[in-house]
């Protein structure tokens, strides 16, 4: 495939257009052209990330070429650039296409936080424009946005889900950051696990990935819920390189604990935790937390992204506030707003009481299944 191409070509959704000029929104206004390209193609996507103050590791194509590895998502990148110009501004999307949830445009899957790299001015409506009525054209369920701070405004865009969403400021000095904790919850703890003398692996080798995903199958068991697929990962620690680092701690050489984190530029991210409750009371998540901060604070980050935490979710929330963090509430955005449906009660807690019982290599192949129409 090209790098850059007309919609047709590029969207399997029958998008038949070149460009798409939208009426204006207010009399006087031009009407806006816009393009879509294949990022994985096209140079000119990672060029922009690269620069972009905005950009994120959920920005890169190495996350996207994961993405579309391991569940067939089709990216896409729309900008009002055309194929010979270089971007100013442009937004990525997966078209998930499933029938179970149904085809749609979401930028990005599995990412806490996609921030739109657009600019702040009104080619930002033209653009919500574009995507609600190109929505409307190919029948999707809807299209979804996960930004961190833009804000669509006064557009038929609308909030379906919000999320707390933490960070810690890692440019104080270490032994003012270690002061902010918790002291029963965390500082107690995490000397605990020193005492214990716990063995720590870091890397993005199989061996460290097998251990992981060991250990993220328990945790999944124990909160009744599906894992990733091991492709997920192991695409992932391809894709990303250096970039990915998987930390695992072990007691008489047990994994009993392992966090998978990724880094971009300044920021490093908290994706991926799971824990052998066996051994909860050597507090091996809290040690490999304070393990994260001492090495991203040597690398010379200055922000730990502790993701984003359902509300009803305060047992999380709390041991992020243990941290010293900052919450702020996050939201996603969709079209048609109507698209975000209840949770069917009933039928989740039933797949929770399956998935408890569920073997190692049951409980995998159902994640396998199940995975590539959440996104």
């Amino acid at each position: 495939m090209r790098g850059c191409d007309t919609l047709d070509a590029v969207m399997p959704a029958r998008l038949e257009r070149a460009s798409v000029s939208m009426p204006p929104r207010q009399s006087g206004t031009a009407p806006m052209a816009l393009y879509t390209f294949d990022p994985l193609t096209d140079r000119r996507w990672e060029d922009l990330v690269a620069v972009h103050p905005n950009a994120s590791v959920f920005h890169q194509t190495r996350w996207l070429r994961a993405l579309a590895a391991t569940y067939g998502y089709k990216p896409i990148v729309v900008t009002d650039a055309s194929p010979t110009d270089k971007l100013s501004w442009a937004i990525p999307f997966c078209q998930v296409e499933s029938w179970i949830t149904g085809t749609r445009l979401v930028s990005l899957p599995f990412a806490d936080h996609c921030e739109p790299l657009l600019p702040e001015n009104e080619r930002s409506s033209g653009f919500v424009d574009w995507l609600c009525a190109e929505c409307d054209r190919q029948g999707w369920r809807y299209v979804e946005l996960r930004p961190l701070k833009w804000t669509c405004g006064n557009s038929p865009l609308l909030a379906s889900i919000s999320y707390r969403f933490h960070t810690l400021d890692l440019t104080s000095s270490l032994q003012d950051i270690f002061r902010r904790l918790d002291k029963d919850s965390l500082q107690r703890r995490i000397r605990r696990a020193e005492r214990e003398q716990l063995a720590y692996d870091k890397g993005r080798s199989e061996n460290l990935l097998d251990d992981f995903y060991r250990l993220l199958l328990k945790t999944r068991r124990r909160h009744q819920s599906l894992p990733q697929p091991r492709a997920w990962f192991r695409n992932l620690a391809e894709s990303l390189g250096e970039s990915l680092e998987v930390r695992v701690a072990r007691k008489n050489g047990t994994p009993i604990a392992a966090l998978l984190t990724l880094r971009s530029r300044e920021t490093v991210v908290y994706k991926y935790g799971c824990s052998d409750e066996r051994y909860h009371h050597l507090a091996g998540i809290p040690w490999l937390f304070w393990k994260v901060i001492e090495e991203s604070k040597a690398e010379g980050a200055k922000l730990l992204d502790f993701g984003r935490t359902d509300f009803e979710h305060d047992s999380l929330r709390r041991f992020k506030d243990q941290f010293g963090t900052i919450c702020q509430q996050i939201s996603y955005f969709r079209y048609p707003a109507k698209a975000a449906k209840p949770i069917n009660t009933t039928n989740l807690n039933k797949l929770r009481r399956v998935c408890s019982f569920m073997p190692d290599t049951l409980l995998s192949a159902a994640g396998s299944l199940a995975y590539r129409h959440m996104g």
